[in-house]
């Protein structure tokens, strides 16, 4: 199995779109790299973790599920480098490769002595992209295979004849 450590701000911070919404507002930033993430996972299958420092939210530490994601917020006086350390060498054996995005060098470093792979938030970045190029072509090549009615009918009565077709009423 494999699952991708993400330092959420450290990313933010290193996309140009989650930069320009961070300046707005913050919330949206994380929530528009949580969908990200969400993408990735069901494309590439890793588990994937997101791990978000708690001097920008107060309160005690908190850890949630969106859309199969996991999210963190460490606790009030723990990054997110240091749980991503923890979580690395927990999470590590031999059925688990760990992969952590982040681009801080030390931590990078710091991981990969505890056997796991890094990926730069640049690289990640590239890799997202690719990931929505190819889902945007697959759609466009189911759409393209739709198969056609030479009867014109609107797409409620569409609708209707496929849940017809499937035995749903």
């Amino acid at each position: 199995m494999d699952i991708l450590l993400v330092d959420g701000y450290n990313v933010i911070g290193a996309w140009p779109e989650l930069r320009e919404l961070k300046k707005k507002d913050l919330s949206s930033a994380r929530d528009r790299l949580i969908e990200k993430m969400a993408e990735y996972q069901g494309y590439s299958g890793y588990r994937v973790i997101v791990v978000f420092d708690a001097h920008f939210v107060k309160g005690t530490e908190k850890k949630y599920k969106d859309s199969k994601v996991e999210v963190i917020f460490t606790r009030t006086n723990e990054t997110a480098d240091e749980r991503i350390e923890k979580l690395a060498i927990s999470l590590n054996n031999r059925k688990t490769q760990v992969h952590v995005a982040t681009s801080d060098y030390t931590e990078q470093w710091a991981i990969f002595g505890q056997g796991a792979l890094r990926k730069s938030s640049r690289e990640l970045l590239n890799e997202m992209n690719s990931i929505e190029n190819r889902i945007e072509k697959k759609v466009k090549k189911i759409q393209a295979n739709k198969p056609f009615s030479k009867l014109p009918i609107s797409e409620e009565m569409a609708e209707i004849f496929e849940k017809w077709r499937r035995g749903q009423q």
